[in-house]
């Protein structure tokens, strides 16, 4: 009878390891905007799968902080006619939306420079969505 040589696969993981060590320092940049600019340009980063998720993920913090920042500038001026419980209100939400900002900006910063592909709570689901 004749012998099966079965060849075993490259293992997945060691190309994704490769991916982030050579994405890591483009992926950390993406939360503090350089990164995002740095994928955009550089064309070697755009084949990196580990920098992309991590561009996407800060993309869409960027998006949420942006349009969350301008509707409590909205709820604020409406807010502010209203003495003492107006203000105090604004104020909650503010540090609220500040405080959860921060934090989802710290893990991404973790995960990314940990060579971690973990979406963010709340809103990896919509960076997932995003292509380019």
């Amino acid at each position: 009878m004749a012998k099966k040589v079965v060849k075993k696969a490259v293992a997945k993981p060691a190309a994704v390891k490769s991916d982030a060590s050579e994405g890591i320092g483009c992926a950390i940049l993406a939360y503090l905007l350089m990164g995002i600019i740095w994928y955009f340009v550089d064309e070697k980063m755009k084949k990196n799968n580990f920098a992309k998720f991590h561009v996407k993920q800060a993309l869409v913090l960027l998006a949420v902080s942006i349009i969350v920042s301008i509707a409590l500038s909205i709820i604020g001026f409406i807010l502010f006619w209203i003495p003492v419980l107006g203000w105090t209100l604004m104020v909650i939400l503010g540090w609220i939306f500040r405080i959860v900002i921060f934090v989802l900006w710290l893990l991404g910063i973790i995960n990314s420079a940990t060579g971690k592909t973990k979406p963010l709570p709340i809103i990896g689901m919509w960076a997932e969505k995003l292509t380019f």
